[in-house]
């Protein structure tokens, strides 16, 4: 247990052989219960996790956690998808068990080794507190904590991270990419998780479904870990799914929100902003061939004001769907740790 609340990890792994043990073996011992999830893997991790799991189970001869509470029944538990289905419903998987067995705070560490479990406390810390519901990792807003990441790697990020700040309507939320998150079970059972999308998108769609039930969220800054494994997504299939996800998400977004008060200035300026966009294109576009035969030119005139004019009702839309979303954002996580450059 960690102060008084029952906690479990979830460690989702694909093709993850000579990681995913290390990784088990790192967890915490106040963690109560660590889901092991094998989605599918065609390499040794299935093995590994098992044998992993069963030497700490077996190490686990007196079941008492550091700080006084009790591990009830075998607090590694390995899990296998039969095939494939997805980073996000490894994680799902992890959660349904979790909500099943009664624990409190559901943390996520991915199986590749990356993650830092001294940090895991700064996590749980604002959850157990009632400060937040779901907490985010960050390794982009300080520059010590980028590390070894790539430029390309970290521009992307960053371009994610802002399309998914439109999407979900967490304006303060770094790092979108980033899997290393805790959340409450309370939340958890109060959102659709069977709803939420089984691939690589998970995380940014999490966000979406998490803001439509006024989840509270803080980012955790923590440094980048990189060693020698091998990322699984394939950019060409990765970044059009993600962009018509992130698409859907915005849209589904706007017409839940529709009905509340708070929100329905937002909407109103998206709505306007796109459909003035979308005209004034296509007119400039119908234009451009007029001027271009030097029949007219006003009409060019008037769709570049047009689209100009959907522009700025879009950025006002942004405005006030980021101030209407304030409640939820609790920014940094000031406890999260920080590290000296020559660390």
């Amino acid at each position: 247990m960690y102060k008084g609340k029952r906690v479990a990890v979830v460690v989702p792994a694909y093709n993850e052989e000579g990681f995913v043990g290390r990784t088990l073996e790192s967890v915490p011992s106040y963690v109560d219960r660590i889901y092991a999830v094998d989605d599918g893997s065609s390499d040794g991790t299935w093995d590994e996790i098992q044998n992993t799991s069963r030497r700490l189970n077996e190490r686990q001869a007196e079941p008492v956690a550091t700080d006084g509470g009790r591990h009830d029944g075998a607090r590694v538990v390995p899990i296998r998808h039969e095939t494939n289905s997805g980073v996000g419903a490894g994680i799902k998987t992890g959660y349904y068990r979790a909500m099943e067995d009664d624990m409190d705070v559901v943390a996520v560490m991915n199986g590749d080794a990356q993650m830092d479990p001294e940090v895991l406390p700064h996590f749980l810390n604002p959850i157990v507190e009632d400060r937040a519901d779901y907490a985010k990792g960050d390794r982009i807003s300080r520059r010590e904590n980028v590390g070894e990441m790539s430029s390309f790697r970290l521009f992307g990020n960053r371009l994610l991270t802002r399309l998914t700040n439109l999407s979900s309507g967490y304006w303060k939320t770094i790092d979108s990419q980033n899997g290393y998150t805790a959340v409450s079970v309370e939340m958890l059972e109060r959102i659709p998780l069977e709803e939420v999308y089984d691939q690589y998108g998970f995380l940014n769609d999490m966000l979406t479904t998490l803001n439509l039930h006024d989840a509270r969220v803080v980012n955790v800054p923590h440094r980048a870990v990189y060693g020698n494994e091998q990322s699984g997504i394939v950019y060409r299939k990765f970044v059009p799914s993600l962009s018509g996800l992130l698409f859907q998400n915005f849209l589904r977004r706007l017409a839940s929100r529709a009905t509340d008060r708070s929100y329905q200035p937002a909407v109103v300026g998206y709505v306007v902003g796109m459909v003035g966009m979308l005209l004034g294109a296509l007119g400039a576009a119908r234009g451009v061939t007029r001027v271009l035969r030097r029949k007219e030119e006003s009409s060019f005139l008037r769709s570049v004001a047009g689209l100009l004019a959907g522009v700025l009702a879009f950025v006002a839309g942004a405005f006030l769907d980021k101030r209407a979303n304030e409640h939820l954002e609790l920014g940094f996580e000031t406890d999260a740790p920080a590290y000296d450059d020559d660390a």
